[in-house]
């Protein structure tokens, strides 16, 4: 997919830099694919916000996606590109030999007519699903589980990946696009290939109202409120807080480290990369 810029008529469009989506569906999606879903909206079970910044945005129906691929050694055709309002990644419309329709992440690189096949062990081409101990060292795969037939979790997000680096006993080596090395049960499944819309990353959305249909609320910067308000806030003429950045509750915001979780320390062979 490409990049399309606007003409200047306006201030808004003079920055405006979004994703080509000429080549998607244009109609509705498959309807006995869709749900209501109920917006928390960042509120918790009892109604208040523990995360900020969020509002309704524009009214959408949820698109059920297979994350499990769970129809082993059924082949299945593409029908169709869709774009999906809950994520950032393209989905793709798939039916299998048996007429079955589902939703699935679309793969960078697979067109409307392409084959794509789930199963233990299958041929390693674009959008084909298998288990991690039958693929290929240096391998690109994505939608990757952490328990074996829950369905993938890691790297689901636009034009996000992960590289297969080996087998090691009963788990896989794999590389996460965020520098990460960690092991991972050979029995859990993976999808071959990259995650479409690659140029998500690329896009300038031009305006705040964009960001409103979104579902974003406004950001108000600490060093501009009150000393009551935030730590940055107060001070003679315009200050920038005079300390490393943190949040209203004082906790750091630049490379605070916050993970808790010693269980599944023992899986990560090679932390994250540091932040510049």
């Amino acid at each position: 997919m490409a990049l399309k810029s606007f003409k200047p008529y306006t201030k808004s469009t003079r920055s405006t830099i979004l994703v080509d989506r000429s080549d998607l569906w244009k109609g509705k999606p498959e309807k006995s694919l869709t749900k209501f879903k109920k917006r928390a909206v960042g509120r918790n079970n009892q109604g208040r916000i523990t995360t900020r910044h969020k509002m309704m945005g524009h009214k959408k129906r949820y698109r059920l996606i297979d994350f499990k691929r769970s129809k082993n050694d059924i082949p299945a055709e593409v029908k169709r590109f869709e774009y999906d309002p809950f994520r950032s990644a393209n989905i793709m419309l798939i039916e299998y030999q048996d007429k079955v329709l589902s939703y699935v992440l679309g793969v960078e690189g697979l067109k409307i007519g392409d084959k794509v096949v789930s199963g233990d062990k299958t041929e390693v081409q674009k959008g084909n699903s298998m288990m991690l101990k039958n693929i290929p060292a240096g391998t690109l795969v994505h939608n990757i589980e952490i328990t074996p037939g829950k369905g993938g979790i890691l790297a689901r997000s636009a034009g996000s990946s992960a590289t297969v680096m080996g087998q090691d006993d009963d788990y896989t080596l794999i590389k996460l696009g965020s520098g990460e090395t960690r092991k991972i049960l050979s029995k859990c499944k993976a999808t071959i290939g990259q995650v479409s819309n690659v140029d998500n990353k690329n896009k300038k959305i031009g305006k705040a109202g964009r960001n409103r249909w979104l579902g974003k609320r406004p950001t108000v910067r600490g060093v501009v409120m009150n000393p009551v308000d935030h730590p940055h806030g107060g001070g003679e003429g315009k200050t920038s807080g005079g300390r490393n950045p943190v949040t209203p509750w004082g906790q750091g915001t630049r490379g605070l480290k916050t993970r808790n979780n010693k269980k599944t320390d023992q899986f990560i062979i090679s932390r994250k990369k540091k932040r510049r």
